[in-house]
């Protein structure tokens, strides 16, 4: 067997992940590229190929439109990036609130032609016994509760919720139905903090939180709104750098360097071998 040969890393796994709860705090991106994903991948439990990406990449104005065909595209990209981290598909709007049936088979197909370990849903009323016909038939599924991005048009847009008690209270039985169900994490987004603390209190797998509470079992970010690529991000978000204006910065210089004919240099051009 060759000297050479890499060393081998276990992938984190769904068992992994619930585990944690209650330990230490579990470190969730999402990732949509393989350089990114190879980027996080070290720091990162979990890295999520968000259905974000159609209005982080591709300039949707919601997560509505997205399709299976794109999951699987930069699922399979984030797979080839990463070797650690545990990775999670959304699954799209459309793909799993029909039946039981249908959710298990766009799953099912998430999954074998990505490679991902897990696909997540949004946790809606009648979604945990859609959940937990796809554990039963050995799906790994990760939830989510409070602002559901793809409930945006019925919602008007994006609010954060459980503000109120008729509202709290059906946000809380949604996240115990969906842990019951036998989802190993539930996503907590956009909902008053104490409600973050109630629903992770309530249930027995680990909570991930984004724009809930440090109280939860691990946090979750949009990579992009973290690095600050985009001129706006959301309250919950804090900006770890500020790549927009690195990146602005460094195409004013070579658009300079082009006009001034500084680039390209001697350094940068091919030059006949000598002799």
């Amino acid at each position: 067997m060759s000297a050479q040969r890499q060393e081998t890393v276990r992938r984190l796994a769904a068992p992994d992940i619930t585990d944690r709860k209650g330990k230490t705090p579990i470190v969730c991106l999402t990732a949509y590229t393989a350089p990114m994903a190879a980027l996080l991948d070290e720091a990162c439990d979990l890295l999520l190929v968000g259905d974000s990406v159609g209005m982080v990449i591709h300039g949707l104005p919601n997560t509505v439109g997205v399709t299976m065909e794109m999951m699987i595209l930069h699922g399979q990209a984030v797979m080839r990036g990463s070797r650690r981290a545990m990775v999670v598909v959304d699954m799209p709007f459309g793909s799993y609130e029909g039946s039981a049936q249908e959710a298990y088979a766009n799953a099912a197909r998430l999954m074998k032609e990505t490679g991902a370990q897990a696909v997540k849903v949004e946790s809606g009323p009648t979604v945990a016994e859609t959940i937990d016909y796809m554990v039963k038939r050995g799906i790994p599924v990760m939830g989510h509760v409070g602002l559901r991005p793809q409930a945006v048009l019925v919602d008007g847009g994006f609010r954060a919720k459980g503000r109120g008690e008729a509202e709290r209270t059906r946000i809380l039985d949604e996240a115990r139905a969906t842990a019951q169900a036998g989802a190993f994490a539930v996503v907590i987004e956009g909902v008053a903090e104490g409600l973050a603390r109630e629903i992770t209190e309530a249930v027995n797998v680990p909570t991930i939180g984004i724009g809930a509470s440090a109280g939860c079992d691990g946090q979750i970010l949009v990579t992009d709104d973290m690095l600050g690529l985009f001129d706006w991000t959301p309250k919950f978000v804090r900006r770890y750098a500020d790549l927009r204006g690195e990146i602005l910065r460094a195409v004013e210089t070579y658009a300079a360097d082009v006009q001034a004919r500084r680039f390209p240099g001697p350094a940068e051009i091919y030059f006949p071998k000598a002799g």
